[in-house]
């Protein structure tokens, strides 16, 4: 057995028991057209568009809207899977996307969208102008970035406090769906803090780097902090991930 294989099936384990708990269902298929903010290869966009689908898509008594997705440690790609599955699922046409770059350190996000970090959520944790003022509009008309904004000490403090807790409410009444782009779990607690404000966290691992036990603790630390963990993804863009995987996701 692979080591990918063993590393989902930790992580897959939590994964069922939750879908079973939410009775989650199928989904309808997915559809990608337009011109899209972010390139990605075909092999890379099936991965993304499962992950969509299984987050988002599937019918249940609850729907997700808001995501954190973390990393188990740095250089997991969460930047990358984040902005793609923003993009993909605004593609969909089902309501506003909103990607959130909380990795207020070392901000990514603008980059996998090539624009502008001038002006976000660091700002915005400051501030007191409507959520609106601090996002800004990309390709498509339902799709938007809340980029990490101005480097602030006080921000950063501030994105586990009642401020953050404010702007995320604001977030779920302005947009539909929020992915939240945040600091590696080994590096930081501020993931599954943040989680307890959404409907759950996705943890992005790395093909053929990331540890077993690294994973297995990163799920611990969420439930720890009484987030909800929505499962799995494997980050990987040089070969294909068996279909037996994907179901646990």
């Amino acid at each position: 057995m692979s080591r990918n294989f063993e590393l989902l099936h930790e992580a897959g384990k939590v994964q069922d028991m939750l879908r079973q708990r939410l009775g989650v269902t199928s989904a309808p298929p997915l559809v990608v057209g337009g011109t899209p903010a972010v390139q990605i290869d075909g092999l890379a966009r099936d991965e993304v568009l499962k992950l969509v689908q299984s987050l988002f898509l599937a019918t249940g008594p609850q729907r997700t809207r808001q995501v954190v997705l973390v990393g188990a440690e740095p250089g997991s790609g969460t930047s990358w899977m984040c902005a793609h599955a923003a993009e993909i699922l605004a593609a969909q046409g089902v309501g506003s996307v909103c990607a959130v770059d909380c990795n207020l350190a070392s901000p990514a996000l603008h980059h996998q969208f090539h624009v502008q970090n001038h002006f976000g959520l660091a700002d915005a944790l400051l501030g007191t102008e409507p959520i609106r003022q601090y996002v800004q509009q990309l390709s498509r008309p339902n799709l938007w970035l809340l980029s990490g904004g101005s480097r602030s000490e006080k921000s950063q403090e501030l994105l586990t406090q009642e401020p953050m807790h404010r702007r995320m409410l604001e977030l779920r009444t302005e947009f539909d769906y929020v992915l939240l782009d945040a600091t590696p779990i080994s590096a930081s607690a501020q993931a599954a803090l943040l989680g307890r404000w959404c409907d759950g966290v996705a943890l992005v691992v790395k093909a053929n780097s990331t540890n077993r036990k690294d994973a297995r603790q990163a799920v611990k630390d969420i439930l720890a902090a009484n987030a909800l963990v929505l499962g799995a993804v494997l980050n990987q863009r040089t070969f294909p991930i068996p279909e037996s995987i994907y179901n646990r996701l």
